[in-house]
């Protein structure tokens, strides 16, 4: 049968397609002969239960220009996909829970959401490691300016971000002598408003962030090391960080395996989890990046085990 997916994505005309793995997706899905559909962010609806959204057929080039070709949009009701891939990036804010509402009507009616938008609502990506204390550094979550400072003077050197962001965005290194200190502290949680993450700085950050794909519990075999710019301490690639393929290390398998079951369980298709030295430091489940980077630098086809899975979740 021809399989229809549906794809809701950041404006399609802004990515970039020699690193957006989501247009190695696209290429993936045409490769199969699936009929695509682009959904604009936005404009999804429900109508007297039934959920739907304006969409158009979209095609695909492996090109950095001139790359894709759209038809007219029309109202789909969104049963008529097989598959819907949710490939919004954060911020994580009440629109996206909203999508995710009409998502799941979706997925109640039979159409295969990657990943589940329950899970996409209740697993944010930084608390979920809460649930692997033994996989990860010493981490506090709180809004509490004054437990946040006792944590720093604990471990003398802690990173402290927000629960909400992406891409290395206002992730602070603070240490007790550092004259910012509650200043930072006080900008992050929005002077006690607001709830944020402290993790011990974990030193191996030096030899790289890895990224670690996962496909239905399953790790691929090689991780991208995210690794910082001179001076720098954060590695993403969004403030200049170098990818670098390395192999899985037994300790990444390990943390892979401890928690498998909770993605299974919790219909994440495809994740990916971010271990830097041998701790866990986020499990990303919106929008995971690097398989365009894995892919070229191993001869991969990540979307491809992907879309396998997708199939047999079909048949």
């Amino acid at each position: 049968m021809t399989i229809n997916i549906a794809v809701i994505m950041d404006p399609i005309e802004s990515i970039h397609t020699y690193k957006d793995s989501t247009f190695a997706m696209l290429l993936e899905a045409q490769r199969r002969h699936w009929s695509i559909h682009y959904i604009r962010p936005g404009s999804l609806y429900v109508l007297d239960g039934r959920p739907f959204a304006q969409a158009t057929k979209l095609s695909v080039k492996d090109r950095s220009q001139n790359w894709y070709h759209l038809a007219d949009y029309s109202e789909i009701e969104l049963s008529e996909f097989n598959v819907i891939l949710m490939r919004l990036d954060p911020p994580f804010n009440m629109e996206y829970i909203y999508t995710t509402y009409v998502l799941e009507l979706a997925q109640n009616a039979g159409t295969c959401v990657v990943n589940n938008p329950v899970s996409l609502r209740n697993m944010n990506e930084k608390f979920s490691i809460v649930n692997f204390p033994d996989c990860c550094a010493p981490t506090l979550v709180t809004r509490d300016r004054e437990r946040i400072n006792h944590f720093i003077t604990e471990h003398g050197d802690v990173v402290v971000k927000p629960m909400d962001a992406m891409g290395g965005e206002s992730i602070f290194r603070i240490t007790p002598n550092d004259s910012n200190r509650h200043s930072i502290i006080d900008q992050i949680t929005d002077k006690g408003a607001r709830t944020i993450m402290a993790q011990r700085f974990i030193p191996e950050i030096n030899q790289g962030d890895k990224r670690i794909l996962v496909v239905n519990g399953e790790p691929i075999d090689y991780a991208l090391a995210r690794i910082p710019a001179s001076g720098e301490f954060r590695g993403n690639l969004a403030v200049g960080g170098r990818g670098q393929g390395i192999p899985l290390s037994d300790k990444d398998r390990q943390i892979c395996s401890e928690i498998k079951t909770t993605l299974v369980d919790n219909g994440i298709l495809f994740a990916g989890i971010d271990v830097i030295g041998s701790y866990l430091t986020e499990i990303n489940i919106t929008s995971p990046t690097c398989i365009r980077e894995l892919d070229a630098q191993y001869n991969l086809n990540i979307s491809g085990t992907l879309f396998d899975q997708i199939e047999t979740l079909l048949n």
